[in-house]
């Protein structure tokens, strides 16, 4: 399902534990690590589909977890062509994204990477919140960084340092003023709607 642009719905989710660190995804047989994410189905919510992909790449349920805060619009990135099939390409563009923050309630134990029979991570680990960008194929880091640096506003307090590190650099501290968490906005509930698609089906590039 794409929109009038070419741009697929799309969810990310970043898993936090107590510690506020992050679940940190090895892609299968690659090199690459990222956060869960997956497309949007006809007919979902954006909260429907993170609870499913949640399960489906993590093996987690809503038990499990608590939502935290979400991203306010959709954040999007470009799929260059030699990542997408030949018959979609011309009009399948990339990812629309809503991102996802989340508190694990349950336990490390309750992380299943084999709940499909199509994992999407073979390996996984706890990282420090600021990933390293480097990690992450290249037309991904973008999206990625806006979406901590929206999120991080709502760290539960017991983090208090925020460090990114970027291209193996490290930024500054932020300053305690920043750690001064808003209400979460509020969730779109909204159906991903079927009219603005250009075509129904499946995903060109369902992994990117």
């Amino acid at each position: 399902m794409l929109d009038r642009d070419g741009f697929r719905p799309n969810v990310g989710i970043i898993l936090l534990n107590q510690k506020n660190q992050v679940f940190w995804g090895k892609r299968i047989r690659t090199h690459s690590w990222q956060f869960p994410q997956g497309g949007i189905d006809r007919g979902e919510t954006p909260e429907q589909a993170m609870f499913r992909e949640l399960h489906e790449e993590v093996g987690l349920h809503s038990q499990h977890v608590a939502i935290v805060a979400r991203t306010r619009d959709w954040l999007r990135y470009e799929v260059p062509d030699r990542y997408i099939r030949r018959d979609a390409r011309g009009h399948y563009k990339g990812q629309k994204q809503i991102w996802y923050l989340l508190q694990l309630t349950g336990h490390d134990r309750d992380l299943n990477l084999r709940a499909t029979d199509h994992p999407e991570f073979d390996a996984w680990r706890w990282n420090d919140y600021w990933v390293p960008l480097e990690a992450v194929v290249e037309f991904k880091r973008g999206v990625y960084e806006m979406a901590l640096t929206e999120l991080a506003r709502y760290l539960p307090r017991n983090e208090t340092r925020n460090r990114y590190l970027r291209h193996g650099s490290r930024a500054r501290e932020m300053e305690p003023s920043a750690w001064m968490a808003p209400p979460p906005p509020k969730v779109d509930q909204t159906p991903a709607p079927s009219a603005e698609s250009k075509q129904g089906g499946n995903n060109p590039s369902e992994t990117l």
